[in-house]
């Protein structure tokens, strides 16, 4: 079966950086379009980044200029590269993918989250 394993979170203080990952394990036959959400308390799960399957990106308006994503299709990795962040980027960030696995079934996937603080 198909995992999603995120790493890489943590506390920051405000203008410091992070980066994110996001690894895919399992019978994967191939691997479209990944994203980066978040969600902050008592808020709603929001989109940040996502990545196509040919590397056409799209952010949300808040993180644009600060935030890049990437992805590694030799490892099945998925990365978040956070610069100059801010207290409000604090939340824990999901990574989610649309796989397609062994048997051909197109699913889509959630890992466990990773929580990022941005505080002095």
């Amino acid at each position: 079966q198909v995992q999603l394993v995120e790493s890489g979170g943590g506390l920051v203080q405000p203008g410091g950086s992070l980066r994110l990952s996001c690894a895919a394990s399992g019978r994967i036959f191939s691997i479209n379009a990944m994203c980066w959400f978040r969600q902050a308390p008592r808020k709603e799960r929001d989109l940040v980044a996502s990545i196509s399957s040919g590397g056409s990106t799209n952010y949300v308006d808040s993180v644009k200029g600060r935030v890049t994503i990437s992805r590694d299709n030799a490892k099945n990795t998925t990365y978040l590269q956070m610069n100059s962040l801010k207290p409000e980027d604090t939340a824990v960030y999901y990574c989610f993918g649309n796989i397609v696995n062994h048997h051909g079934t197109l699913s889509t996937y959630w890992g466990q989250g990773t929580q990022v603080t941005v505080s002095s």
